[in-house]
């Protein structure tokens, strides 16, 4: 008779038989759970859940990668610099102008070359409607697409970041592009002002005067306004990005919209669709230039643009997690 059914006959329990507890050479005994008995040898164990403070550090190692590869690209730097070049171009004939009396716009051009901080509205108004609009097009437009076409997108998905997050921080790259070129504009119209023309009062297009400590506030107040519409603009973008692997597609597509919209707004018949598109929002800038602010007009931007996020955001997102990624 062997060792093992001496063991069974004189009663002891054998550990296959329990499966309550094993004994391992030079080991104290261990439980036996569900985890370990069907993990097989050698097999590694399941990796513990991310914690929430885990996964936020996660998101912003990701975005701030991502900050780097856009404020890096050549492409989007020659952007910014032309955006920035644009409110020179339009200040230095301005100043011409103005010393010249044998102009006939006096009117005029004695309106914005009086006055050192209206040369950022007027920057606002040439290139809200075109250019801002291409330089952020440019960088939603090819957020997706771009990542597609170049056959990088799934081995960004093979990393544990999930096609939410990485939507988000791709909108999030966006924005921060369109405040960065929004601002870009306001400084470089600010600074042109105040080296061609006089600083001081600001006479508001109601005619009232306020002080230059006042008008700047404003011009703050118009750059958050522009941005926000950028942003609403780059989720136009990002929608778009998702249904194609060519991102001048996406691209193309935004403009074609910004320029149709421009076209409607320019019908009197469908004067009453024209407050509920983007590029009727994003001139409505102007109301800061009144007094006492045009409260009104900026709220109602805002809540257009807040819309525009929602719905462009959400079609980019049913998209974008249903989507078959094959490149």
């Amino acid at each position: 008779m062997s060792t093992a059914e001496t063991r069974t006959q004189a009663g002891e329990t054998s550990p296959a038989q329990t499966g309550a507890a094993r004994r391992e050479p030079g080991l104290v005994p261990v439980a036996e759970t569900l985890r370990s008995a069907e993990r097989h040898p050698g097999e590694p164990a399941p990796a513990p859940a991310a914690s929430p403070a885990r996964a936020a550090g996660a998101l912003w190692r990701l975005l701030g990668s991502e900050l780097g590869l856009t404020f890096r690209r050549p492409r989007n730097l020659a952007m910014l610099t032309v955006l920035a070049v644009v409110p020179v171009i339009i200040g230095v004939p301005l100043r011409l102008m103005s010393d010249d009396s044998d102009q006939g716009m006096g009117g005029f051009i004695q309106n914005v070359a009086g006055n050192s901080l209206m040369l950022t509205f007027m920057a606002f108004s040439f290139l809200v409607l075109l250019l801002m609009p291409v330089a952020v097009s440019v960088v939603a437009g090819d957020s997706i697409a771009g990542e597609a076409g170049g056959g990088t997108l799934r081995y960004l998905l093979a990393a544990p970041a999930g096609r939410t997050r990485l939507l988000l921080v791709k909108y999030l790259n966006a924005v921060v592009f369109a405040y960065a070129a929004t601002v870009v504009v306001a400084a470089s119209a600010l600074v042109t002002g105040l080296i061609l023309f006089p600083a001081g009062p600001v006479t508001l297009l109601s005619g009232t005067t306020i002080p230059m400590a006042e008008g700047l506030l404003r011009i703050l107040i118009t750059v958050g306004y522009v941005g926000a519409g950028m942003a609403a603009l780059a989720a136009v973008a990002l929608a778009l990005s998702t249904f194609t692997e060519v991102s001048i597609g996406a691209i193309a597509g935004t403009m074609v919209l910004i320029i149709v919209c421009q076209v409607l707004r320019a019908i009197p018949e469908l004067s009453a669709i024209a407050p509920y598109l983007l590029p009727t929002r994003f001139t409505d800038f102007d109301a800061v230039l009144r007094s006492p602010i045009d409260t009104g007009a900026l709220s109602g931007g805002l809540l257009t643009f807040g819309a525009y996020i929602v719905l462009f955001g959400s079609i980019a997102w049913a998209r974008f997690s249903g989507k078959d990624i094959t490149s």
